[in-house]
């Protein structure tokens, strides 16, 4: 699904040429969205690590990954200055837009980058996609998230606990314990990050994948989470929406 998003996002840019952001200090929300001023990027052609996820390295240990991923996009900036190619409206998330994002100066993306360092995936099904040599090179070199085990990040934030195990360190006789420790029954809150999703099936009749539960609502002292979000942006970027007890009178419908 999210490849054919992309897939989409490709033709749109090829039919609405892309607009060039100017060049800006990057604020950098995870490993695959940055923000430019008052607009919000996600890295184009890459599924990335969420902040809460974890992966297995290769000492069976687990780490988080997800924030690593953050940091790694931290480092590759530098506190350099950014520039994106806007290519419109992220299809998941009207109020993001999808950006081809470089660094000034620089003629490798972001995204290409990531992936060549083994923290991002390539996203495009053809195997002539953008970053499929350089996703290649990292797993056979065994960079970041493949020199252990993980599950892809998009079926991380899906709860997929069934999915294809990914790296070099996955064991098919530790199957089991492999998927307890990257989908812990108690999942390890990142700093700043307080916001408790929980999968739900009622979610799904306004489309969404599961409820966010805000430390102010009546549901959240005692629920345990599926997920952990650092705004409520990302929250809705990732489809969850927020619990209907969170909402004061002057919102609810």
């Amino acid at each position: 699904m999210r490849s054919r998003i992309f897939l989409v996002a490709a033709l749109l840019s090829i039919a609405f040429p892309a607009s060039q952001s100017s060049a800006a200090t990057a604020i950098v929300r995870d490993g695959g969205t940055l923000q430019l001023g008052n607009v919000t990027f996600r890295l184009d052609g890459i599924d990335v690590p969420t902040i809460d996820q974890l992966c297995i390295d290769e000492r069976a240990d687990s780490w988080t990954c997800g924030i690593e991923a953050r940091d790694q996009l931290t480092k590759l900036i530098g506190g350099k200055q950014v520039r994106c190619d806007d290519l419109g409206p992220d299809p998941s998330y009207k109020k993001r837009r999808i950006g081809v994002c470089k660094i000034e100066g620089e003629t490798t993306s972001l995204s290409q980058l990531l992936v060549r360092n083994g923290f991002a995936l390539n996203v495009e099904a053809s195997a002539s996609g953008r970053f499929q040599p350089d996703e290649a090179r990292a797993r056979d070199d065994r960079q970041g998230l493949w020199k252990g085990c993980f599950v892809a990040p998009r079926e991380f934030r899906a709860g997929k606990k069934d999915g294809a195990l990914l790296g070099t360190a996955c064991r098919a006789d530790r199957d089991r314990e492999i998927r307890e420790t990257l989908f812990p029954d108690d999942l390890v809150m990142p700093a700043g990050c307080n916001i408790k999703g929980k999968f739900a099936v009622r979610a799904r009749v306004t489309g969404n994948l599961g409820i966010y539960h805000l430390q102010a609502c009546r549901s959240y002292p005692g629920l345990k989470q599926d997920r952990w979000f650092c705004s409520e942006e990302q929250a809705q970027a990732e489809g969850f929406r927020q619990a209907y007890n969170c909402r004061s009178p002057s919102k609810s419908k």
